[in-house]
């Protein structure tokens, strides 16, 4: 997946992003509190397909905002607009970028067989409780813009000890899907299957991967650092004994991310 400039995906979600973000601006213009912001690109290498066990390489933009108003920007987490913002409870409007999948990305063996996916919007809502001042219990669920299912994340981050300049995390997250959007990714109509020599497979809703992400921020000056992301996921259920899976792919995935920052 290396590619010497921004995707189109990626160049679509990027624009999403910013027009949020001169929104989320716009409306802070009277407003004193600070802000803290990432800006930067980097390298994203990640799953061909959500069950592929090949991978590609992806220029990126990064994101990690903290703006007036309690609106939070992630090219990683989404976007949310936190309208509780309470001592230690914390809800309102979430958004995220779910990637699609497109021919070259399925390969040989699927391409022509198995449908492209345009990448999506999901938006809904999010409810957070700090635990402590490390940990925060969360869960965001989210629907296709355009109508093509609703995902469920129930998570947990915890802030681990500053070792010298490196500021980490660690996350626990559990996703679940309802039919519509299982069956966009890992079904199989009795036509494809048939050229595919596989069995059919109709999924239903239910739990689609469990993952575990490690994020890192190393400064390198006083405005500039590098941040990483690893995740592991896998794939459960339905979505794991999908023969598109099981076949021609892994339940296992993994996507890892590093960028070079600027901090405002």
């Amino acid at each position: 997946m290396v590619r010497p400039s921004l995707s189109v995906r990626a160049m679509r979600a990027l624009g999403l992003i910013l027009l949020c973000a001169m929104a989320s601006h716009a409306m802070a213009d009277d407003v004193s509190e600070e802000r803290n912001v990432l800006l930067g690109a980097g390298v994203e290498r990640m799953p061909a397909w959500i069950g592929s066990s090949e991978h590609r390489d992806q220029a990126v933009p990064y994101i990690q905002a903290e703006l007036p108003w309690h609106v939070t920007l992630s090219t990683l987490d989404g976007l949310t607009v936190d309208v509780i913002h309470g001592s230690q409870w914390h809800g309102g409007f979430y958004g995220n970028y779910q990637w699609g999948r497109d021919h070259d990305e399925l390969g040989p063996q699927l391409s022509g067989i198995v449908p492209s996916l345009s990448p999506r919007l999901n938006a809904g809502g999010y409810l957070e409780y700090q635990a402590t001042v490390q940990l925060n219990l969360g869960a965001t669920l989210s629907h296709d813009t355009q109508g093509a299912g609703a995902y469920l994340n129930i998570y947990a981050d915890y802030d681990l000890p500053v070792i010298g300049y490196l500021e980490h995390s660690v996350q626990l997250q559990w996703q679940g899907m309802n039919g519509p959007a299982m069956r966009r990714y890992f079904g199989l109509t009795p036509q494809q299957a048939t050229q595919l020599g596989v069995a059919p497979w109709a999924p239903g809703a239910g739990s689609q991967q469990i993952s575990l992400e490690y994020d890192a921020y190393m400064p390198t000056s006083l405005h500039t650092g590098f941040a990483l992301a690893i995740n592991y996921a896998r794939l459960l259920g339905d979505a794991a004994d999908s023969p598109l899976v099981k076949t021609f792919g892994t339940p296992n995935q993994l996507t890892t991310t590093l960028a070079f920052v600027y901090r405002l």
